[in-house]
């Protein structure tokens, strides 16, 4: 069971919402769609579920042209990030729904609404109606009654985004195992690259409407094919600077330089660009791969056990992300220090250095 785009196209009016593109979805674990806010994820996502139709190119699904053909034609399950169940119906019924449209036998849909209920700690809020739900339990709602249905394909277009932190990691944590086995192939949309990581399968990286990569999750992450795609997979933003690679010396400006390693040291000499994400760069200094630069603080975050700084460096705002918390003071004018291992490198044109 595969899902193939073949050159798709899609405009509206004279925008281009999604680029030409070609790529395949892998049956067998989770599928990815990863993207910032209006990069062209839900624009995939119905066209994937045939709510909207291609401009150019066609969608095959399990070797059949689906292309404009129509949803009710086709066994497919869509949650949105915003929930939406019958108001008039209770839990039970709306997750129900699906099998008694297939005509399933009662006891069936009983065993099946309750085992689903049970994975989604919906089992005390059966008989109630979607509006006496908090905005949580409505979609863990909609959610059962996807996983109910034993579709051929599940879309998910950001589906935890509007639940609670706690509930969120549970649900993230359960839901490959919840679709596990179960036959159907399965698109994930997100805008957070851990979220992305932590589901594993395939990703499929989006921007400004251009497919960028498919791949293994954990290796679109650490090889990027371009900088688009670096860009994609860093939360905060990757950092980026122009270097010059010379003498298998890099240097980013006048007072920070590093050996040429890896990839980067058998390119020709000549002008590139670093990718840092803010991970490897540090209040602290590391071994022997690290490099100090200097910059004025301008924002300072604490979140858990993380600390986060926006420094000005070199006319540029670049992103420290560490490890417990630190006394930042905005102004203050502070030593980072960049972890080289892992440096990015790509040719000016956006492509990877070793592409």
């Amino acid at each position: 069971m595969t899902l193939e785009f073949r050159n798709v196209v899609k405009r509206r009016g004279a925008e281009t919402m999604i680029h030409e593109c070609s790529f395949t979805l892998d049956p067998s674990g989770f599928n990815i769609l990863l993207g910032a806010t209006n990069a062209g994820k839900t624009t995939l996502i119905k066209l994937m579920a045939s709510l909207d139709r291609p401009t150019a190119g066609e969608i095959w699904f399990n070797g059949r042209n689906v292309t404009g053909l129509a949803t009710q034609k086709r066994n497919i399950s869509l949650v949105h990030q915003f929930f939406v169940n019958y108001p008039h119906m209770s839990v039970f019924d709306n997750i129900a729904s699906p099998l008694r449209v297939a005509r399933r036998p009662a006891a069936e849909i009983r065993r099946k609404v309750e085992e689903t209920a049970h994975l989604l700690k919906l089992e005390p809020f059966l008989q109630r109606r979607p509006s006496e739900l908090s905005g949580g339990q409505q979609q863990r709602t909609a959610l059962a009654r996807a996983l109910v249905k034993e579709s051929d394909l599940v879309l998910l277009d950001e589906p935890l985004v509007n639940l609670d932190y706690k509930l969120r990691e549970e649900l993230r944590d359960e839901l490959p195992r919840l679709f596990a086995g179960r036959h159907a192939m399965v698109v994930y949309a997100t805008s957070e690259p851990t979220e992305a990581l932590m589901l594993g399968g395939r990703t499929a990286t989006i921007w400004e409407g251009r497919v960028t990569q498919v791949g293994d999750t954990a290796a679109v992450y650490r090889r990027p094919d371009n900088l688009d795609t670096a860009r994609v997979f860093s939360d905060p933003p990757i950092n980026t600077a122009p270097v010059v690679k010379s003498d298998r010396v890099i240097r980013l400006s006048t007072s920070a330089s590093w050996p040429a390693t890896g990839e980067i040291a058998t390119a020709p000499d000549g002008d590139y660009v670093v990718a840092v994400r803010p991970h490897f760069v540090s209040p602290a200094a590391g071994g022997g791969t690290s490099v100090s630069v200097t910059g004025k603080v301008l924002i300072t975050e604490l979140s858990g056990s993380e600390s986060t700084a926006h420094f000005e460096f070199d006319g540029r705002t670049w992103v420290s992300q560490s490890h417990g918390v630190h006394s930042y003071q905005v102004n203050d004018v502070l030593e980072f220090h960049i972890d080289t291992s892992g440096c990015l490198y790509f040719r000016p044109d956006g492509s990877h250095v070793s592409g």
